[in-house]
């Protein structure tokens, strides 16, 4: 039988191991984000990058407001440019690019609005056990929302996709996790 020091020590092991794989995962996704702006750029195109400082999976339960979907907050120094990009275009595709390491999904979505040859990724990371909620919602409105916001609450942009499941391409392995979300409430 371990002794509780052991126990410990392995436990302190894996959160370190866990943590060098998602620091690895976020450096990763930015690489790819700064890699696809070159490329989108070497064909022409006006990109605008942001690293989210936080994404968080939001249900419309949440906050203030019946809104749901990603809400990335991005750093102030990122407002302007990303508002200017808004602003010039009307952003019709997007894709996600998405990995899970443990039990963080690491993603980048990309906007794009071919008519003014503007683009938009913005690179962002959630804790999965967060998102059943969003899943569900996602699933019952056949849509998804990408809300981008400052940390004082200011949304800078929103946009409507109407696959989810660019965003959760397995939405039914969320299931097990809505039902125990809803479990209690009076929403069942």
């Amino acid at each position: 039988m371990p002794e509780t020091g052991d126990e410990e020590g392995n436990y302190a092991e894996r959160i370190a191991a866990n943590a060098d794989a998602e620091k690895d995962a976020w450096g990763m996704t930015l690489e790819d984000m700064n890699a696809m702006a070159d490329d989108l750029e070497s064909e022409g195109w006006d990109v605008v990058t942001v690293p989210a400082s936080h994404t968080a999976p939001e249900n419309p339960d949440a906050g203030d407001t019946d809104r749901f979907g990603f809400v990335y907050v991005i750093p102030d120094n990122y407002a302007e440019d990303f508002s200017e990009a808004v602003e010039a275009g009307t952003f019709p595709k997007y894709q996600v690019f998405r990995k899970e390491v443990g039990s963080r999904v690491f993603q980048l979505t990309q906007f794009l609005d071919p008519d003014t040859e503007t683009a938009i990724l913005i690179a962002g990371s959630y804790e999965m056990m967060h998102a059943p909620p969003l899943v569900k919602t996602a699933m019952e409105e056949d849509e998804m929302f990408s809300h981008v916001q400052t940390l004082d609450g200011t949304v800078h942009g929103s946009f409507r996709h109407d696959d989810y499941t660019k965003f959760f391409p397995e939405p039914e392995k969320y299931e097990d996790y809505v039902v125990e979300a809803n479990v209690g409430t009076d929403d069942e």
